[in-house]
């Protein structure tokens, strides 16, 4: 069987079909965000997609390169190296995309996208609060919690 090369992305559950090494893309919400200080600069994202979890491996030099987008974003498309060992999968991470602008596309329980409310002209972005927003509308580092900033820093 082949699989989707990158840019398309694979699900966590297709993620046992490539070989080790392959090149692949996967994408999700981020769940979980670890930078322990025994890792030498070493950020350990994992991505949750609907069908499982991702964990992604991502060098110090190339979370310097990405930095915002891996400690602000809701939901990320990792471009990498596929590892297996033991049993455990990760993405040893080459490229790294925010596509978090993606989720306010998702429409709502009530046909609109998420986010908007009814009788606001569409492609205008809700600006108010809400679940993981802060005063200004945004999302970021700022709204996570306090050991997640601090981990990252």
């Amino acid at each position: 069987m082949t699989w989707p090369r990158p840019p398309a992305a694979l699900t966590a559950a297709q993620l046992s079909l490539p070989p080790v090494g392959a090149r692949v893309t996967v994408a999700g919400l981020v769940i979980l965000r670890q930078r322990p200080g025994t890792a030498k600069g070493v950020v350990f994202v994992t991505l949750e997609d609907e069908t499982g979890v991702v964990n992604v491996i991502i060098w110090q030099k190339l979370f310097e390169q990405f930095r915002r987008a891996v400690i602000a974003s809701r939901a990320l498309r990792v471009t990498g190296r596929l590892q297996r060992d033991h049993g455990v999968t990760h993405v040893l991470a080459e490229g790294i995309e925010d596509i978090s602008g993606m989720l306010d596309l998702l429409p709502g329980l009530d046909g609109q996208p998420e986010g908007q409310p009814e009788g606001q002209p569409e492609g205008q972005p809700n600006r108010g609060t809400g679940p993981g927003r802060g005063p200004t509308g945004g999302a970021g580092a700022a709204n996570a919690p306090l050991s997640s900033r601090a981990a990252l820093r």
